[in-house]
Parts: C-alpha cells; structure tokens; sequence
C-alpha cells in the first residue's frame, strides 16, 4: 500500500491520540474534513489501520508485575489446543508462536510476583501438553510505540 504525506500525518496525529478531533485533523493538513474520511475508509480498506483502541493503564488496577513466560511443549501437535486454554486465562495479554528454545512466548500482567507464582503453579503448569515453562520478570516498561509511519 502506497500513502502519501497526508496519510502520513493523519496516522501519526491519530498514533499520538486517536480521540482527536477529524476536523482538528483536517485543519494540520490543510484540507477538507470529508477528504480526511475519504483517507481514513481507504486507509482502513487497506487494512494499513487495523483499528482503534483504548488504552488501559494496568496499574491504575493493581497489576504491577509484567512478565514474560516462555513456554515448552511435549509436541507441536496439541499447539491449538495450548492456545485455546491461554486464551482462556485473563492475565494472558499476549502470545507468540515462536522459533528458539520456546515454543510460545507469553506476556502476562499480574497484580504482584505472588499473584504471578500463583497463575503459573494454578494455570500455566496444569495445561496439559506444557512441560516447562521459563519466566522473566519485567522490571521496567521502556518503549512502548507503534510501527513508525
């Protein structure tokens, strides 16, 4: 998909807040509200914009750990099923299928290092097909960006 500086400045000011105002927009770049919509149906059709979100500060809600597990399984063969389980498991928030020592690399949140010891004796270790699991403890979240356009 080819875009131009225009679309270049509407995702990037959409990036930065995607609660500001079209018209807003509009005036930046100096064109036409409607032509900023024309821009965005394209941008969307393309799939180059994927949606918009609400970001949620997990520790306004207590989780102050992050931690990333590794994960090892018998066989790549009950992979869908492992998945299907960790989709179930609300502290999840995100899960890659990778190449390396690990066969799924996991992100969870969690309201403390107790609470994450907890969900890997409880949940984690007791899906069937996980053999081991390796864990690394976040201390501090540095960057946290979109692909830069």
């Amino acid at each position: 998909m080819k875009i131009d500086g225009i679309d270049k400045k509407i995702i990037r000011s959409l990036v930065k807040d995607a609660r500001v105002p079209i018209l807003s927009i509009a005036r930046d770049v100096g064109i036409s509200g409607a032509a900023i919509h024309q821009r965005l149906r394209k941008l969307e059709k393309s799939k180059l914009i994927d949606g918009y979100q609400m970001k949620i500060n997990p520790e306004a809600l207590g989780y102050t750990t992050i931690a990333f597990v590794g994960v090892f399984l018998d066989t790549t063969a009950v992979l869908s099923s492992i998945i299907k389980r960790l989709k179930e498991v609300r502290e999840v928030v995100e899960c890659h299928y990778t190449t390396g020592n690990f066969t799924i690399f996991i992100k969870v949140l969690c309201k403390d290092n107790e609470d994450l010891m907890c969900l890997l004796d409880t949940k984690i270790k007791m899906i069937n097909g996980v053999t081991k699991f390796e864990t690394f403890i976040s201390l501090n979240h540095q960057i946290d960006r979109q692909v830069y356009i």
